[in-house]
């Protein structure tokens, strides 16, 4: 009781007054304003055309008609009930999985050798790097060029050694499997960047105790450059086959799809309706179920990645 009524009778602190050069308390963050012109940017580059694209979707828009009318989710079920739509599908499905094995492996294999010391390393970076920076319209007749059937380099070479030709392009077995080698050779640069900026953050030290218990080159290799490039190694495994499942540019200059629509993939399917078949509601709602199924291919790898660190 006495401590209580000692504690009421203690005089509260006073509060310092705000003398006349004070700065007043701020009503909003100043972080904001910076981030304005991006906020304004994604609103109308990136969530007003996802909502347009939805709306679009659930309706029977026409580049042939004006007034379109909703007609709610029948897209989406002719999308679903769609046998070419899946066809294209599984085309790029199998291209991804086809392409980001070995842009995986042969850009760290790339990244390997020029961080262990080849000699004119500044050759060797430039020379696995510069073919991303062509544009896609570089790569196609630069490869249409070199697949060509009677003129083409790589038939030139396999004739001279005694072998028959292929019809790199035109041949459903191969033609696929082509294209995996032209963007093999076209992207596989960005990764080499992304592996060798990881192989130099690697520390030392590491290296020279490994050294100093007697580990050999490979031994380093497996015992410290691989586990300490593990999260790189998932990162850019999940960016490629983000990156190959949006495949379109070069089957589009190399094949059209073809032969027969073997190498086909599901962008260009919508690509087609939209703008060749003048349905684009219906090549909306193709664009959001492969939306939907990229979302639900992305959260199981990072599932899985997470699970790995665990």
């Amino acid at each position: 009781m006495s401590t209580e009524l000692a504690s009421r009778g203690r005089p509260k602190a006073a509060r310092p007054a705000r003398g006349p050069g004070a700065t007043p308390r701020r009503a909003f963050s100043p972080g904001l304003l910076f981030a304005l012109p991006f906020l304004v940017l994604f609103v109308l580059f990136m969530l007003w055309p996802l909502a347009q694209g939805a709306w679009m979707s659930l309706t029977d828009t026409s580049l042939a008609a004006r007034d379109p009318s909703f007609i709610g989710v029948d897209n989406y079920a002719e999308a679903l009930g769609d046998a070419e739509m899946w066809r294209t599908m599984w085309h790029t499905v199998w291209f991804t999985l086809v392409s980001t094995v070995p842009l995986v492996v042969v850009a760290l294999g790339m990244a390997l050798l020029v961080y262990t010391g080849l000699p004119g390393q500044w050759v060797w970076r430039l020379a696995f790097f510069a073919p991303y920076l062509l544009p896609v319209g570089v790569i196609g007749l630069l490869w249409g060029w070199l697949y060509q059937p009677d003129l083409g380099l790589y038939n030139h070479l396999l004739r001279a050694v005694g072998l028959d030709g292929y019809a790199w392009l035109s041949d459903e077995s191969v033609a696929l499997y082509a294209i995996v080698i032209a963007t093999l050779w076209w992207t596989v640069g960005f990764n080499f960047l992304l592996f060798l900026a990881a192989l130099q953050a690697v520390p030392d030290h590491l290296y020279e105790a490994a050294a100093l218990d007697g580990a050999g080159a490979w031994r380093r290799l497996w015992h410290v450059t691989l586990p300490q490039l593990r999260r790189v190694i998932g990162v850019v495994t999940v960016l490629q086959i983000l990156a190959s499942l949006k495949v379109f540019d070069q089957v589009y200059l190399l094949t059209k799809g073809g032969p027969d629509g073997s190498t086909r993939p599901v962008v260009e399917y919508l690509y087609d309706m939209g703008f060749t078949g003048y349905r684009l509601g219906y090549a909306s709602a193709i664009a959001y179920v492969f939306f939907a199924l990229i979302v639900l291919a992305s959260a199981v790898q990072f599932v899985a990645l997470r699970r790995r660190e665990k």
